[in-house]
């Protein structure tokens, strides 16, 4: 289960480079791709809870950093003001 950091350019510009304590990122997100904000938000809040899951599968507890790394994600969506076509740019995945 290694730990994954993705690194993600919001429609303002500004880049970020987001944790995941599991791989599930590269399943669900794709370097160079471009996701419209609702469906970046359903893909993140996705990749976090199974990355949590697989934590608690292996060590018997929830992992709190990827849920507050979805929180941050959340935080920082519903703070944009969104434009219409806003699109969420995945830039690198590595481990």
């Amino acid at each position: 289960m290694p730990e994954t950091y993705w690194t993600v350019r919001w429609p303002d510009g500004a880049e970020e480079r987001l944790y995941s304590p599991s791989s599930v990122v590269a399943e669900i997100f794709t370097p160079g791709e471009t996701y419209p904000v609702a469906d970046f938000l359903a893909r993140a809040r996705i990749a976090m809870e199974r990355a949590s899951d697989r934590v608690a599968r292996r060590y018997g507890f929830a992992c709190s950093s990827a849920m507050a790394q979805l929180d941050a994600i959340e935080a920082r969506i519903a703070a944009m003001d969104e434009a219409p076509g806003a699109r969420i740019a995945c830039l690198a995945i590595s481990q």
